[in-house]
């Protein structure tokens, strides 16, 4: 029996409430591994890995809301059936929202970088949202890094390199991505086009 295709109310996710615990299973017809985006933009990646993966379950978060609109129309215009969209704060979500060990993948590609000294208080990668990244990952669990931003990117490696938790891997091996099926996110295609170096790093959460 073929799913039903989504609309876009489907698509779209509501945020959950304060102190909600969510179950993404919930969001889905049948159970999968559940891999999340943060950062989705106009959900070019989410479309390519949905289609080669369509074992996984996918939530796409994305704040600004031209993008977050785009990312799910675009969903339901393509009658993608794992995927759906929420517009919220990445970090509350994961730190506030998420249960343990739920994550197969998280998929953390080009975020915002916040470049002045004044406001690296503002970047997502801190030690505390590390933490809940340990926390919700399940055992073996992925997290997947790239950015275009060495600077921002050597202090992601620092910060995560502090925890035992967190073993990094060849990129190559734990990324998975179908090279048949993959042309890059937006903004990868747009910094090689203009000769940008791309930082990418793997890890995996150990087992106990």
């Amino acid at each position: 029996m073929m799913p039903q295709m989504p609309t876009l109310e489907e698509v779209i996710i509501e945020p959950p409430a304060e102190g909600v615990i969510v179950d993404p299973m919930t969001w889905f017809d049948t159970p999968g591994p559940f891999e999340l985006e943060i950062g989705c933009g106009k959900g070019g990646f989410l479309l390519h890995r949905a289609r080669s993966h369509r074992e996984a379950r996918l939530l796409g978060i994305e704040w600004a809301n031209k993008y977050f609109r785009f990312a799910a129309d675009r969903m339901a215009r393509w009658q993608i059936t794992n995927v759906r969209i929420m517009r919220t704060d990445a970090k509350t979500f994961v730190m506030r929202h998420l249960p343990p060990d739920c994550v197969s993948v998280l998929h953390l590609y080009h975020p915002d970088p916040w470049p002045k000294k004044r406001h690296h208080k503002r970047r997502l990668v801190q030690a505390d949202f590390v933490e809940a990244v340990i926390r919700v990952l399940k055992p073996g669990g992925r997290w997947l890094i790239q950015s275009d931003h060495g600077e921002y990117f050597d202090q992601i490696r620092q910060v995560v390199a502090a925890r035992p938790e967190l073993a990094e891997g060849p990129w190559d091996e734990l990324a998975d991505h179908d090279a048949t099926d993959w042309g890059g996110t937006n903004y990868e295609i747009k910094y090689a086009r203009e000769g940008r170096p791309i930082y990418r790093a793997a890890y995996r959460k150990v087992d106990g």
